[in-house]
């Protein structure tokens, strides 16, 4: 473990730049995970992280001497809180970085039994709380439009809580286009439109399935929407219009749950 001072240390000023820069990230196919449970999760599925950058006040937990044994000297700093504050996106308190190479999906999409796919959600907190759902559902796959917000963000995968590495994500999508290769391999196109649907607790729900989930503000593109197979609303007897984007994903997700019966328990009378 070295211990570093200086805020022009390479691996520092790395770290600093993929938290502060969406293009940093994009160009070096790199992101900073921030926190023991996301580093947890990713060690996990993915094993040894390419940096770990820990405070004085966490280097003797046990989870950080276990990553210890598994990297090289170099590729473990222990820094001051004031050096940590200065380049992390949250408080010292939590004492750990990651920097890690973004993982690439492994299969292709387009055949995948289950998906959910996200054009032009904008809100970081959204596509991470939509994600987190997906992951908790069982979704495979996680396709995002290129006008998204960035998948690997520190705000996206603060709101993910480690749903991107139960998930084979794919950015920067045509979503038209990626549409049309998943009907082709038999899948049926599930789109979310906040009225004049079919009722999602009625209507039924075939797989393999893509769930598309639209902007927060127009919804589906209409060229998305004239894609789509099955359009669902859910039935609102309140008096709101409509459902916030993720919270939307969470029912329709769980109902498609519910159906298929998997994780389910039943009680035998």
């Amino acid at each position: 473990m070295l211990t570093v001072t200086s805020p022009h240390n390479p691996r520092l000023k790395e770290a600093a730049c993929l938290i502060a820069s969406a293009h940093e990230r994009r160009k070096n196919r790199r992101c900073v995970l921030e926190g023991e449970h996301l580093i947890e999760m990713y060690v996990a599925r993915h094993g040894s992280p390419h940096t770990l950058i820990v405070t004085e006040a966490v280097a003797a937990m046990p989870f950080i001497k276990t990553l210890a044994s598994q990297l090289d000297e170099h590729d473990l700093l222990c820094i001051p809180d004031a050096l940590f504050k200065s380049i992390a996106s949250l408080p010292p308190a939590i004492g750990m970085l990651a920097v890690i190479d973004q993982p690439v999906a492994a299969a292709d999409s387009a055949s995948a039994a289950f998906c959910v796919l996200l054009e032009d959600i904008q809100d970081p907190g959204n596509v991470g709380t939509v994600l987190r759902t997906a992951a908790a559902a069982g979704v495979s796959h996680a396709v995002l439009s290129k006008h998204c917000a960035a998948a690997w963000s520190p705000k996206v995968l603060r709101a993910a809580q480690g749903a991107h590495f139960l998930l084979e994500i794919i950015e920067d999508v045509d979503a038209c286009e990626w549409t049309r290769a998943f009907r082709a391999n038999g899948g049926t196109l599930i789109g979310t439109l906040a009225a004049r649907g079919q009722n999602v607790f009625t209507t039924p729900l075939p797989r393999p399935l893509a769930l598309a989930l639209g902007n927060e503000g127009v919804g589906l593109s209409e060229a998305l929407a004239q894609l789509v197979d099955i359009a669902v609303t859910i039935p609102m007897p309140g008096r709101m219009e409509s459902l916030n984007v993720a919270s939307a994903a969470a029912v329709v997700l769980f109902e498609c749950v519910r159906r298929s019966g998997v994780g389910i328990s039943k009680t035998k009378n």
